[in-house]
């Protein structure tokens, strides 16, 4: 009997409604394609393909980078793996490249699940639940961790999506980002250096909607303006349509990335990654906005893509 092929970004579940498709792969629980009414809301890639710079992964337990790989927590030292290893950091989380395992699986909804087990650099057991749900509002996705070991540990999550606004690429669109500050980095290495008013920073600033150009933009934002507490950034094609990502204040943070690229690569800004975040990039050093989760706590955050 011939061996079962199992795509290189592991199972694929269909999720269909309201004019929506979305595609989850199970390596990762990564959201690898979502459509409405047949246009792409998000950068897609193909199943039997690795997946590229980490595009609709979900991030945990911490999004964005440690910086040097290196942290201070409960009295403990750590080190990760530099899995950024041009800049020297520890990227996106632990769970990137982990297999989840299906608890639900329908025609509206998904959930996925895996523990992240005691490690060097992170000895703590945590699991961790990615739902998905389709409604006429658009896909919610849901991250939800439980401290399941013995000592408190340190979390934040967020999802890594390249949203397409429509025909063109990031230079093409308009973005409505309602941020009034903005966490600046060096241009090394991005690591963080404070947090300033978005009116220091014109470039970055797209509190009013206009397009975005050339403006290159890899920076984490804050200080959100929310409506009935959702803060929304939207990516809009010269047609009026294009796609919105909401979330509430769990997430009070948002990476946004012009997916630069080498001159001549063929994926050279074209989608827009937004990531809404429970904390900032080095949270595990800093500490602003990082959850700890004593055993047996809970913490959920959550996020929904529409179609614009």
């Amino acid at each position: 009997m011939a061996p079962v092929h199992t795509p290189r970004s592991g199972r694929q579940l269909t999720l269909v409604g309201n004019g929506y498709e979305a595609v989850i792969a199970s390596v990762g629980a990564t959201l690898r394609t979502l459509t409405f009414d047949g246009r792409d809301l998000i950068v897609p890639f193909e199943a039997d393909e690795v997946r590229p710079a980490y595009r609709g992964a979900t991030l945990a337990p911490w999004p964005n980078r440690v910086v040097d790989g290196r942290y201070s927590f409960g009295g403990g030292e750590f080190q990760l793996a530099l899995t950024e290893p041009a800049r020297g950091h520890a990227l996106h989380g632990l769970l990137s490249w982990t297999e989840f395992v299906d608890r639900v699986a329908e025609h509206d909804r998904v959930e996925l699940a895996a523990v992240i087990e005691p490690q060097f650099g992170y000895p703590f057991r945590v699991e961790v639940v990615v739902d998905f749900r389709l409604s006429a509002a658009g896909l919610t996705q849901t991250v939800t961790a439980r401290n399941i070991g013995a000592d408190a540990a340190p979390w934040g999550t967020g999802p890594h999506p390249y949203l397409v606004g429509g025909e063109g690429g990031v230079d093409d669109w308009t973005l409505t980002l309602p941020a009034s500050e903005v966490l600046t980095v060096t241009p090394d290495r991005l690591n963080p250096v404070a947090v300033e008013s978005i009116d220091r920073h014109p470039d970055w600033d797209f509190r009013t909607p206009r397009p975005i150009g050339d403006v290159f933009i890899d920076h984490a934002f804050t200080e959100l303006t929310r409506t009935d507490g959702a803060a929304e950034v939207r990516v809009v094609a010269k047609d009026g349509h294009g796609v919105a990502l909401s979330w509430d204040e769990r997430c009070p943070w948002v990476q946004v990335h012009t997916a630069d690229l080498p001159d001549g690569a063929a994926n050279h800004r074209i989608g827009l990654a937004v990531e809404p975040m429970t904390c900032p990039p080095d949270a595990f050093n800093s500490g602003v906005d990082l959850i700890v989760l004593d055993p047996g706590a809970e913490a959920s955050a959550s996020w929904r893509f529409s179609a614009v």
